[in-house]
């Protein structure tokens, strides 16, 4: 039984003691037809906590073998009303609902948490926490992926997106509008996007911002679907580049923050509470003790999902393979090359100069490497929204390298396959240069100012 529902029945259980009181008066009264009113309510009340009981936990149980008593004790005080002195009624109604009372209170709570990914490609940043869960006898849990929207420039959302059928095939997904919050009151709530309406390229929709998560919830765990650089807590000037995570709404609004580190852990609440204060914020929002609390320094999800990832437990698409396979049947490295939205931001064209140097000069290397391009999933949305005067010569790249055929081309939600195949990353800075450190293979960073050719 979910505690909520448990919840539910304690409260009709103590409104039945309040009407016990209420019977004993009117019996001193000698109001029997309104005791015995009283006492129907009664009777009817304790039936319907039984077949809510029965629904959830089956048939047989003593809570309900305890109810039936209560409600023989109710009919026996009803039909001798005129008989009994009130304290005696009182007494016996008391006991037997006592009783059942606390059968109820002590029956076994089962908890219900709900997973809300809406990016498939980072699905990562819950998995293990959801495996977990799912893996727990005591829990039910849900994955619900949630659809998206683009943005407009002005603000205005475009077109509806949904990637329920891009997870990996053991996940089993619940459609969103199959899974009412309302009527489900889940225990917990994991979320990744922590934005809400402060999402300038996409959106989730409203009913799904943070803000109003909370109010089908008691506790909303939010985990970052990103990995930071990690920054000594006393170093100031690194924090500046990053605090603004730290004031998220998914941030402010979480019961439960979990961040990767320790040292992450420590930067989160130092800038939440100087927020706080210069908000005039008071209380909770400034009791480092609270905060400990609410802060977790656990790891990411995503560490967990790349470190027990295999070759073997993995398949490419057989066109992958033809690229990567020498005609000796063996491997050519494979350069994992990851293009960032914040880099394209910061320079524009000179971004796709950059690329097109890259493509241009690993083309003439394929015989010994193939570049596994993987843009950020959120690269189209983005330019389509902040660079549109861009946008049609970013097409016209991605369908040359897509047509052209010498070059991995990788869109999908999988980015731990991507991690695992390469031989070495070379890109953008982003929180996949932190995932790919995990794997001690070796990472180069690329300089949109120096362009090959």
């Amino acid at each position: 039984m979910r505690k909520f529902q448990k919840q539910q029945l304690m409260e009709v259980i103590g409104s039945l003691h309040e009407i016990h009181q209420s019977s004993a008066a009117g019996l001193a009264a000698g109001s029997y037809p309104t005791v015995r009113n009283l006492l129907t309510d009664c009777q009817e009340a304790a039936i319907q906590v039984g077949k809510v009981i029965e629904q959830w936990e089956g048939e047989g149980t003593d809570a309900v073998a305890c109810l039936e008593r209560y409600c023989e004790t109710v009919y026996r005080v009803a039909v001798q009303a005129e008989k009994l002195s009130f304290s005696k009624a009182y007494a016996s109604l008391e006991e037997v609902l006592t009783k059942a009372e606390n059968v109820i209170r002590h029956m076994p709570e089962k908890k219900e948490i709900v997973f809300m990914p809406y990016k498939a490609s980072m699905w990562d940043s819950l998995e293990s926490v959801y495996l977990a869960a799912r893996e727990d006898e005591n829990c039910d849990a849900y994955v619900v992926p949630i659809p998206y929207f683009d943005k407009s420039q002005d603000d205005s959302f475009g077109e509806m997106h949904y990637e329920g059928n891009e997870y990996p095939p053991d996940i089993e997904i619940t459609y969103y509008e199959d899974y009412d919050l309302e009527e489900r009151r889940p225990d917990a709530i994991y979320i990744h996007n922590p934005y809400d309406e402060y999402n300038i390229v996409t959106s989730v929709p409203e009913q799904y911002y943070c803000s109003n998560l909370k109010r089908y919830t008691d506790c909303l765990v939010y985990i970052p679907y990103f990995i930071l650089d990690e920054i000594e807590p006393d170093n100031q000037e690194a924090i500046e580049n990053i605090k603004h995570f730290c004031l998220l709404p998914g941030v402010i609004w979480a019961d439960k923050v979990i961040v990767q580190s320790e040292n992450m852990r420590q930067i989160y609440i130092n800038e939440f509470i100087k927020a706080a204060k210069a908000g005039g914020m008071q209380d909770k929002g400034i009791d480092r003790k609270i905060l400990e609390e609410k802060f977790l320094g656990l790891g990411s999800p995503k560490f967990d999902r790349v470190n027990k990832t295999a070759k073997a437990d993995m398949d490419l698409p057989d066109k992958w393979l033809r690229l990567i396979r020498k005609t000796d049947d063996t491997w050519k490295k494979v350069i994992l090359y990851n293009t960032s939205v914040g880099a394209f931001l910061d320079h524009d064209e000179k971004m796709l100069l950059k690329m097109q140097s890259v493509f241009a000069a690993f083309k003439e290397q394929r015989e010994k490497a193939v570049l596994w391009w993987r843009p950020h999933p959120l690269m189209s949305s983005t330019i389509k929204t902040m660079r549109p005067w861009l946008w049609e010569k970013y097409e016209n790249l991605v369908r040359a390298y897509q047509e052209e055929g010498w070059g991995i081309y990788d869109d999908s939600a999988d980015l731990d396959r991507a991690v695992v195949f390469s031989d070495a990353y070379y890109g953008d800075r982003s929180s996949v240069v932190q995932l790919y450190q995990t794997t001690g293979k070796p990472v180069m960073i690329q300089d949109a100012e120096v362009i090959q050719g």
